[in-house]
């Protein structure tokens, strides 16, 4: 009996392999073998033959064991040529002689493995305050064949940055009837102009005046989806933050991060004349110097 190398049938050149590189070697094998694209090729149909009784023994651990243990000893003598196979058999003579096909397989025309499609993986934009409170968004991606098409997709409270939605049934076309891929959209938060997201917690700016900064005040800031209070000590510097404990973004366990609010001291450009009087006299009477 001519040995039969699975390997080079599925464009394999060792015997190393996992089983998602030969899942991918088949799907690849299967698509450039398959008769419906191969119309004028009239062994097309013996080559997926080939290809899927290949993938049906290389597939299963088991009986990749048993092969490959005939296949060290054989591969290295030249004897990968093609078995004999009878007439509209499914599988070669070298297979129903070591790994036994059942007689109701052996009658069967030319039966396929169905193959899973290959998922899809694109991404998309979505503002900060659409991904807190979550929404249904139509979104316009263009399918593997080139077209446009229009997916609703719903985009859940608190989704992460980085996190997947998947659309099942919406990747490649399955092969041999399996079924078709995924379609997982990641999504890119982003952030306005009054928040940033980190981790779970929002950043934003707290802008105070001078005398603010010095006096300590009490003041309102707005959170993502509320006006808050916060208290600012006397003396807070340009550069310092104040933390509002649960006030942040959701952390998809029923809980919030923190808001972060960084201080900016913010002089005012023009002044009316009691206040640069003020100033003045600040000027004179005081003995802070910040370059000491």
């Amino acid at each position: 009996m001519i040995f039969k190398d699975y390997y080079k049938i599925l464009s394999l050149e060792t015997n190393r392999v996992s089983s998602e590189q030969i899942k991918n070697a088949y799907r690849l094998a299967a698509k450039k073998y398959h008769p419906d694209v191969n119309i004028q090729d009239k062994l097309s149909e013996e080559k997926i033959k080939d290809v899927n009784e290949a993938y049906r023994v290389l597939s299963n651990p088991s009986t990749k064991r048993k092969y490959d243990r005939m296949w060290v000893s054989n591969v290295g003598r030249k004897k990968y040529e093609e078995a004999n196979r009878s007439s509209g058999s499914v599988f070669s003579d070298f297979f129903n002689m070591f790994f036994g096909a059942k007689q109701e397989e052996q009658n069967k025309e030319n039966k396929k493995i169905a193959i899973k499609g290959e998922n899809i993986e694109t991404g998309i934009d979505v503002e900060l305050k659409e991904c807190f409170y979550g929404q249904e968004k139509k979104i316009s991606l263009r399918t593997v064949d080139g077209k446009m098409k229009v997916f609703t997709i719903k985009i859940p409270a608190g989704i992460r940055n980085g996190e997947k939605i998947r659309l099942l049934g919406q990747g490649k076309e399955g092969i041999n009837g399996g079924k078709n891929g995924d379609l997982f959209i990641k999504v890119n938060v982003l952030d306005s102009n009054k928040f940033k997201l980190k981790g779970n917690d929002l950043y934003t700016n707290l802008y105070l005046t001078p005398w603010e900064a010095a006096l300590g005040t009490r003041t309102k800031i707005n959170a993502i989806d509320e006006e808050t209070q916060v208290y600012v000590p006397e003396g807070i510097q340009t550069g310092e933050t104040i933390k509002i404990p649960g006030k942040g973004y959701k952390d998809g366990k029923g809980g919030r991060g923190d808001l972060i609010a960084e201080v900016k001291v913010m002089v005012p450009k023009k002044l009316s004349q009691e206040e640069r009087d003020l100033f003045e006299t600040l000027n004179k009477v005081s003995v802070f110097n910040p370059r000491n």
